[in-house]
């Protein structure tokens, strides 16, 4: 292996000279005098740490070619910038890959072959192709660099199968080579994962501090008004910039048009977006020119803006991993960051269901562990900053350590309950009879609710059936959580949702000892707004004790449940909108122009009455504007249904997924819009199932599908109530 000798004012003289830093960062010095030793080596930094200085300096100052293997080519195209920008050889770093033409690609290979070329970007899939790795063969390499080494990883949060095949390319070009691993997100378990899949046990490992003490950690219960309190939370943070990271491409367009919509300067950024339309969003947001970005995942690796002052999660991720390297782009000049995440046990949900339907046995397992570490985080009481550090094998002590009180638990604590004898029970209640039980058939147990599931065990049962009745609903889904995260239970992988009891369960059992829980901890959608982004003006309670008095009325006279009038979130926020007229009724959540014709008039007229009486001043100031130009979706799935086009034709036409589309039709029916779904209601249920359904939503106090699944157990699944209910509200109401 090649050494290069270079003493310790050399090095700074270089890191000087190319870069203009006096001093090295945290390991950074360490790390690039392995490389430069001919060791292998590999660097866990923290994301913002500078671990791209650590191969290109010594790539400038070894002999020969550094490649270094990078995942995206936004990254790589950054990069490769960014070193061009310190050397008057524009050769001197380059980008090798299919987006290249003939000549491009011909250039590249020269200024290699010539020795201009210092760094070699390549993605795995480019640097695994045949006449790619014959010409590496020809030319002298220094080392390799794998960038974002936790993709070779199961165990990571972004595993690409392409990065396992690594260690071959190596042996193919030159086995003799020194290898570096870089990343900014390795549990113990990956770090060794990379080690034995590059065959670089032996490398130096450098640890840097994973924690970040000038970021704030917070995770908020995610509502149905998650669009607006993300605008209420932007608009207290004037001109700063910051980062919204949501799963899905609809989301991400959806919301930054809701955000433009509100005179805030936001941008979309996707996969699905050309290349273009990509480049051009990343450049406005570093320039200025757009203060928020809206993206997937892809955003913002290799993206060196100092001054993010805020990420915010729009959807909870799938793994910690990508939860703190996500997190980890705010505040990089180390001034006071906020990391704000919203949570709701319903999005851990379909990532499971998502998890079951498309991977492999062992991908599940996988997937599953990482994601009930998510919702431990999301759920502890304990630290946040300690709960990450911990994970990532790092020890943290809150009382002592910078940062100690910079997240929402340690700020706000949160009263905590012993829950050991209802553990037990449930413990008990798993061991003593047979069957494949799931959360909810649990809790319906405990209960005391005859479903379809249960109904049969409750002989076998005896005095456990109905035994739970003295705590609410709530209390049992969250005991069941912590005692999944505990590793009292486990979710059987190859029969989706069945809670079997695990060793460590069995051990409690036999030696009960103290399991705290937190109490407030109900991340479900009834629970208000959190303290840390409630609006300035809440509800009038006085008002909203009238509006439903008034709503109550209605609902008798007209034979109809209440909520087929107006939903209770509706009236909330006419409570704080006071809205006085047909037509600013049209601006309250959840009501349509449809729904402020058909219903709107008395209310507004109470409403107008009680502000003249009470001289109240109504805060126009507050009303977030709704976008127009949704209506497109809307008239395309109105025309479809009116001439009566499959579910999935209409999904497949506008790209959506059944969620999507359900939750398209739902808006347009509870703004007042009917909608002609007979055709599909009618396959998807016979005569006396339509019967039942209907005499069910007509006798529910609220369309609450959690309770038309707690009614029906297993006979229906959530879509098809849905669907139903779209068809009743459309038909009661509308």
């Amino acid at each position: 292996m090649a050494t290069v000798e270079i003493s310790d004012k050399e090095l700074k003289d270089a890191l000087k000279k190319f870069f203009g830093f006096e001093q090295f960062r945290g390991l950074q010095e360490q790390v690039i005098k392995s490389i430069l030793s001919g060791r292998n080596t590999m660097a866990i930094m923290p994301t913002g740490g500078g671990k791209s200085l650590t191969y290109q300096l010594p790539a400038l100052l070894q002999p020969g070619l550094a490649i270094v293997v990078s995942p995206l080519i936004a990254l790589m195209k950054n990069q490769v910038d960014a070193m061009r920008g310190i050397s008057e050889e524009p050769g001197i770093a380059h980008v090798l890959n299919s987006l290249l033409n003939k000549t491009e690609t011909r250039q590249v290979k020269e200024d290699i072959l010539s020795g201009k070329t210092k760094l070699l970007y390549m993605a795995p899939e480019s640097l695994n192709k045949p006449e790619n790795i014959e010409f590496l063969k020809q030319v002298p390499i220094s080392f390799m660099a794998v960038d974002e080494a936790h993709c070779i990883s199961e165990w990571g949060h972004d595993f690409r199968p392409e990065y396992r095949n690594l260690r071959n390319i190596i042996n193919k070009i030159n086995p003799e080579m020194p290898v570096m691993a870089l990343t900014a997100t390795a549990t113990p378990k990956t770090q060794d994962d990379i080690l034995k899949n590059l065959e670089i046990e032996d490398a130096n490992v450098f640890k840097d501090s994973f924690n970040r003490p000038n970021l704030f950690y917070e995770v908020v219960p995610k509502t149905k008004d998650i669009d607006k309190e993300i605008v209420k939370f932007i608009k207290q943070r004037p001109g700063q910039s910051g980062i919204i990271y949501a799963l899905s491409r609809k989301t991400v367009e959806d919301l930054a048009q809701f955000l433009r919509l509100n005179d805030i300067k936001a941008v979309p950024y996707h996969a699905g977006l050309n290349a273009k339309t990509r480049s051009k969003h990343q450049d406005m947001f570093l320039q200025e020119e757009a203060d928020v970005v809206v993206a997937t995942i892809a955003f913002g690796m290799g993206i060196d803006k100092p001054d993010v002052r805020y990420v915010i999660h729009y959807d909870i991720p799938k793994s910690l991993e990508s939860y703190y390297q996500e997190t980890g782009r705010a505040g990089r000049d180390g001034e006071y960051a906020h990391c704000l995440a919203f949570y709701s046990y319903k999005d851990i949900e379909k990532l499971e269901k998502f998890l079951f339907s498309e991977k492999s046995s062992i991908e599940r397992e996988i997937g599953l562990a990482l994601l009930n570490e998510v919702v431990a985080y999301a759920e502890t009481s304990i630290s946040r900053r300690q709960f990450l550090l911990d994970y990532f094998g790092e020890e943290f002590d809150p009382e002592k350590d910078p940062g100690g009180d910079m997240d929402d638990n340690v700020r706000n604590p949160k009263p905590k309950i012993e829950a050991r004898d209802e553990a037990l029970k449930v413990l008990r209640l798993l061991t003593s009879v047979k069957g494949d039980f799931k959360i909810n058939d649990v809790i319906n147990i405990l209960h005391g609710v005859e479903t379809t599931r249960v109904k049969s065990h409750k002989k076998l049962l005896g005095d456990m059936w109905g035994s739970g009745k003295d705590k609410e609903k709530e209390f049992w889904h969250a005991l069941l959580r912590h005692m999944l995260i505990h590793k009292l239970l486990k979710k059987q992988i190859e029969n989706f949702g069945v809670l079997k009891v695990t060793d460590k369960g069995r051990e409690f059992m036999a030696n009960p000892t103290s399991f705290m829980i937190t109490e407030n901890h109900k991340f479900n959608e009834s629970v208000s707004r959190p303290a840390v982004m409630k609006q300035s003006h809440g509800a009038d309670e006085t008002l909203l004790k009238m509006l439903k008095d008034l709503r109550r009325d209605i609902a008798r006279k007209k034979n109809i449940p209440t909520y087929v009038i107006f939903q209770d979130a509706s009236l909330e926020d006419m409570a704080i909108k006071y809205p006085t007229s047909v037509e600013e009724m049209t601006r309250i959540y959840g009501v349509g122009e449809g729904k402020a014709r058909k219903y709107g008039a008395p209310f507004a007229e109470l409403i107008k009455q009680y502000v003249e009486e009470n001289d109240i001043v109504r805060p126009e100031d507050i009303v977030i504007k709704s976008s127009p130009t949704r209506s497109a979706m809307k008239v395309f799935i109105i025309q479809s249904t009116d001439r009566k086009i499959p579910l999935e034709d209409i999904m497949r036409a506008k790209g959506l997924t059944l969620e999507e589309l359900i939750k398209e039709m739902e808006q347009l029916v509870y703004m007042g819009t009917k909608l002609n779904i007979d055709y599909i209601i009618d396959e998807m249920f016979d005569e006396e199932q339509q019967e039942e359904l209907f005499d069910y939503f007509m006798e529910a106090e609220r369309d609450k599908i959690s309770d038309a699944l707690e009614e029906f157990g297993d006979e229906y699944d959530e879509e098809e109530l849905r669907l139903y209910r779209i068809k009743f509200i459309s038909d009661m109401a509308n």
